[in-house]
């Protein structure tokens, strides 16, 4: 009997030489017909650790290699798709908009303690 091959977009990579994989099917409804999306979480493995989450990858039916673990990643199909966490240099970079907006001017208190002892001088 052949291995069996599926792809699907990694979900997670938290464990030591394992990625759980989501593979996604489509199925016809019996009655209605409707076409619906099934999906299923594998736990594949991967020995080098480098596979990270986001990316596409097809993996392959293998001897079982733990509890969960029967199937290993045989290659990576795609990049991870808009999940890279940004940079602290990029959040801390100052927008050109920040600029424009800014908190309204208080007036500068006046200090009345100056004036009044100018007034008595000019008095006197």
């Amino acid at each position: 009997m052949p291995k069996r091959i599926l792809t699907g977009t990694v979900v997670s990579d938290k464990g030591d030489k394992t990625v759980v994989v989501n593979v996604e099917r489509k199925v016809k409804h019996p009655l209605y017909g409707k076409i619906m999306r099934r999906t299923k979480k594998y736990h594949a493995h991967d020995e080098n650790n480098e596979i990270k989450t986001g990316e596409t990858v097809r993996i392959e039916e293998t001897r079982p290699i733990s509890k969960l673990k029967t199937w290993k990643v045989l290659e990576r199909v795609g990049a991870a798709a808009g999940l890279a966490t940004p940079t602290v240099k990029e959040l801390t970079k100052n927008d050109p908009a920040d600029d424009k907006i800014k908190a309204p001017e208080k007036p500068a208190a006046e200090p009345k303690a100056e004036e009044a002892a100018a007034e008595e001088k000019a008095e006197s």
